[in-house]
């Protein structure tokens, strides 16, 4: 029978702090298109179904119950749902970078769209492309990869234990060289593309300076740009949702 004392309410609170602030900025879970109700009860609901596994441990692992002990406990649990949460999101930052990059490269950058994943409006293909990835999430399944991430996270970094600074911040900046890196894999072509064709039109504009190039080009890069992304839209989910996955195998 579960013991419902003060001590197993505290370890649940403090799994709550993991937890909670981890999936507020982990991608999907920490859109804000999902109500804020929604969100905490999603919380309590993942607290509550993960505390019957961790709950002993992390009472064994709190060495006391004085005031300034919890508040320190909360401090180090939210720092380092942070750190898990931060390094999913650098993923999703990556890939949005990475859609803008290539609206601008097509020469659609100068339409923003309404905002759906994020507050500030964007472009359609950079919403298209973080959209379909942040359902494609929930479709294969890797929510579940990382709530398993966050349950590990208790092996190796216990309650009591506190998180080393810069053992933290090198986990950030190894997910962002990663997820950039992989952002410029998705780019790539399309850079290549960009170069490729303002290049020929830059060369054109010198040979026949009375007939205004640019003007004349826009539509021919649209065109190009638009069948190069119809013809690697799906490599460039299938390239960014294998790195995904890889990071959180690793985590």
């Amino acid at each position: 029978m579960t013991d419902l004392g003060p001590q197993a309410v505290l370890a649940t609170f403090l799994i709550f702090c993991r937890v909670g602030t981890c999936l507020m900025l982990m991608p999907g879970f920490g859109s804000p298109r999902v109500p804020m109700q929604v969100r905490l009860f999603l919380v309590l609901a993942v607290t509550l179904a993960l505390a019957p596994l961790l709950v002993a441990g992390v009472k064994a692992s709190i060495p006391n119950e004085a005031p300034v002990t919890v508040f320190g406990l909360i401090a180090s649990e939210v720092i380092i749902g942070a750190v898990i949460g931060l390094m999913g999101r650098m993923f999703f930052v990556a890939l949005q970078f990475a859609g803008s990059a290539i609206a601008m490269l097509i020469g659609l950058s100068n339409t923003p769209d309404a905002h759906i994943e994020e507050d500030e409006p964007q472009a359609a293909v950079t919403s298209l492309i973080t959209l379909t990835a942040t359902v494609l999430i929930f479709v294969l399944d890797l929510h579940w990869e990382v709530l398993h991430a966050v349950v590990d996270s208790y092996a190796a970094v216990p309650v009591a234990k506190e998180m080393a600074a810069n053992f933290g911040l090198i986990k950030i900046v190894d997910a962002a060289t990663d997820a950039f890196m992989l952002a410029l894999r998705i780019t790539a072509p399309f850079i290549v593309y960009s170069l490729m064709i303002n290049l020929m039109f830059g060369i054109l504009g010198k040979l026949t300076p009375q007939i205004p190039v640019y003007f004349i080009s826009i539509p021919f890069v649209l065109a190009g740009g638009g069948l190069i992304l119809y013809f690697t839209s799906s490599e460039i989910l299938q390239i960014f949702m294998t790195g995904f996955t890889e990071w959180l195998v690793r985590i």
